[in-house]
Parts: C-alpha cells; sequence; structure tokens
C-alpha cells in the first residue's frame, strides 16, 4: 500500500487537519501493541452498552447524529486506571454521555485486488502529540475497497484486521466466516492522530497474489440513545393527573418509575406465592407493581413463562419489575395505567 495525500486521488487517505488540540489533560500512556482480534462474525455491540434491550431488530443508524460537526463536537479521550494498576489507558468516548453512547460497528470488505486502496478520508479533530495520540475520523463516505460499506463520516476507526488465507486458484473468493482464515493480522488504530493511524495501516502487508485478503474494519461510531415515551394514567380515586415519563431503552420499567417518583405498591395485590400482601422487593412475586398496559406492549420484552403464568387472569398486565422498555432497541409510545386493580 502506498499513500498519496493528492485531493483528487484517494488511495488510502485525504485528511483535512484542524489545529492540533489536545484533548487530554494527564499523561498518557505509550501506544499498545495490538491484541488478537475476535474471530466472531461481524457484528454490532450497541446492546452490551445499552444492557436490557436485547438484540437490536430496528436500524440502529437511525439514532446517528446528523451531521458531521456535531460528532466533532462530541468526541472525546477519557482516560482510565484500575486502582490496584499504574497503567492509565485511553479510551474514545462521548461527552453527553447522558443522552449519547458510542456504539461499536464492523464491517468485512470485499476481496482485496491489485492496486486497490482502502479509500479512507479522514479528519483529525485531536493530535500534534509526541507519543501520537489522537482523535481521528473519517471525514466523507469510503470508496475504494471500503465503497458501499456501512463506514460513515465522524466514525472513527478502532482497528483494521487484516484476513489473509493462501489463494486457492480461484479468480474470485467469497470471505466466509472469520475462523477460516490462516492468519489474521491486527493493526489498533483506538485514539491516534492522523499520522499515527496512518503509520498504522501502512505497516500492514502490501498485496500479495499468492494470498486472498480481505479487511476487516472495526469502528466506533457515536448514536443517540432510544427513547420510549410513558402515558401514565392514575386510579380516579388516586386524584391524580395524568403524566408523562420518558425512559431510554433497556431501562426496567419499574425501576425506571421509582427513580422518577411513581409509586406502585398496590394495596389490594396479593402475593402469588403466599396469597398475602407484602412487597417482594422487584422479586416478580408479589404483583403489587402490575401494570396495564394500554398500548405500546411491542416495544418491551417478551413475558417469561412465571410472569405469564402469574398474569394469565389479566393478559394485558405486566410486572413492571420484569418489564424492559424499548425492548430491540426500539423508540416508541406507551400508555399504562398504574394500580390497575384500583380502576
Amino acid at each position: 500500500m502506498r499513500l498519496s495525500r493528492s485531493p483528487m486521488i484517494i488511495w488510502l487517505f485525504w485528511v483535512t487537519r484542524t489545529p492540533g488540540t489536545d484533548a487530554f489533560s494527564s499523561s498518557l500512556p505509550s501506544r499498545q501493541p495490538a491484541s488478537q482480534p475476535s474471530t466472531k462474525e461481524p457484528s454490532n455491540k450497541a446492546t452490551q452498552i445499552m444492557q436490557g434491550a436485547g438484540v437490536a431488530q430496528v436500524d440502529l443508524n437511525q439514532y446517528n447524529l446528523e451531521s458531521l460537526e456535531q460528532i466533532a463536537e462530541e468526541w472525546t479521550a477519557n482516560l482510565r486506571q484500575k486502582t490496584a494498576e499504574k497503567k492509565i489507558t485511553v479510551k474514545l468516548g462521548v461527552k453527553n454521555d447522558q443522552d449519547l453512547f458510542v456504539d461499536t460497528v464492523q464491517v468485512l470488505s470485499a476481496q482485496r485486488k491489485h492496486g486497490q486502496g482502502l479509500g479512507l478520508e479522514l479528519l483529525e479533530l485531536a493530535g500534534g502529540r509526541e507519543d501520537g495520540l489522537g482523535i481521528t475520523v473519517v471525514s466523507t463516505a469510503p470508496s475504494g475497497i471500503c465503497d458501499g460499506l456501512d463506514i460513515l463520516p465522524g466514525d472513527s476507526i478502532s482497528q483494521i484486521t487484516l484476513l489473509r488465507r493462501r489463494n486457492r486458484g480461484t479468480e474470485q473468493q467469497s470471505a466466509g466466516s472469520v475462523q477460516e482464515y490462516q492468519e489474521a493480522i491486527p493493526v489498533r488504530t483506538d485514539c491516534l492522530s492522523y499520522d499515527a493511524t496512518v503509520e498504522g495501516i501502512l505497516s500492514l502487508p502490501e498485496f500479495d497474489e499468492r494470498f486472498v485478503d480481505f479487511f476487516e474494519v472495526t469502528l466506533k461510531r457515536i448514536r443517540r440513545k432510544p427513547k420510549v415515551s410513558i402515558k401514565l394514567q392514575y386510579p380516579p380515586d388516586q386524584h391524580e393527573e395524568d403524566s408523562v415519563l420518558e425512559l431510554f431503552a433497556g431501562e426496567n420499567l419499574r425501576m425506571g418509575m421509582l427513580m422518577r417518583g411513581v409509586k406502585l405498591n398496590d394495596s389490594l395485590a396479593k402475593r402469588f406465592d403466599t396469597k398475602n400482601g407484602g412487597n417482594c422487593g422487584a422479586g416478580g412475586l408479589c404483583r403489587t407493581c402490575a401494570v396495564t398496559v394500554v398500548n405500546g406492549a411491542d416495544i418491551l420484552n417478551p413475558q417469561r413463562p412465571a410472569e405469564k403464568q402469574m398474569l394469565a387472569d389479566n393478559p394485558r398486565w405486566r410486572l413492571a419489575c420484569k418489564a424492559i422498555v424499548g425492548y430491540g432497541m426500539k423508540e416508541g409510545e406507551m400508555t399504562i395505567r398504574v394500580n390497575p386493580r384500583q380502576f
């Protein structure tokens, strides 16, 4: 691979530099050697961050920020040090972590051809340090071997892995699974300046007709957290007006309501196990937190057998302590009735 900074020919990268601002406030470690890549299929890791939301059932790109300028304002680098260790690590983060999160996306390129570059254009947001640390992101949609892949402006390239196996003599081979490759050569580019990023990628082996090559690109992407709007209806005897809560996808319904001051202890409820009163503390036994789902049941997690058995006589009820809103990383609106036995 070669590098050209000509604005007319994009071989590997073309960079638009901003002033080399220092986005870090403490002394940082030197770059560490790359770890071995995962052998899992390319995937999206959002639900590892939004715990409880389950496997994404929607296109997560609908939660992307709208402009490169907005994304550039949000990227930051966070220093981390374990209490018992002196080693300091640096990890990409987002400034507004209340409403946004950093997702991990993996994409797999087509087969590498002779004379074909990655076709990535980069923008350095922070750099100019002697240790090579910084923040560098993709500035435009890719061309070259990365043309058509889910690589978007504002994405930070965390790692590029060259997946290589012996050429079996066929004209074109499919990517297959990562496990099929005889060699995986990773280069970590997380939290690096433009120059350090280019240096790392150029260290990958050049094209060799004896091998079949593919590139696995691991990206960091800023997304907003999906939200669910919940309209609460109270029994007439409580003399409370309807109210609206906003919860993030993956939040437990009971915990989210209690944290926002909504009382769920229904005096008419009886425990499923003892048939007496008493709060079970979110154990899923007392049914004091049961709510009626008037609409929006499709954005809750499915009932487990135990909950379904307990509420068999009231199929529209859910135990708030066992309900997760925004399941599947969905957004939407819900209407629920609190203390349904009192209606």
